[in-house]
């Protein structure tokens, strides 16, 4: 039965989906860095738009 699904399904090799996990990795951890970067820009040019310094 399982000759029989292989035939029908075009099964990856493991080095194809390592490939795709490692780079679903690194996208979704792009995406937990980008939520602090962008929120300390956010406060950053928020306080800066006023003319202010932070001395």
């Amino acid at each position: 039965m399982a000759d029989l699904l292989a035939a029908f399904l075009p099964l990856a090799d493991a080095a194809t989906e390592g490939k795709k996990v490692i780079l679903g990795m690194l996208i979704v951890g792009l995406i937990f860095a980008s939520v602090p970067v962008l929120g300390e820009l956010y406060q950053y040019f928020r306080y800066h738009r006023h003319g202010r310094s932070p001395h």
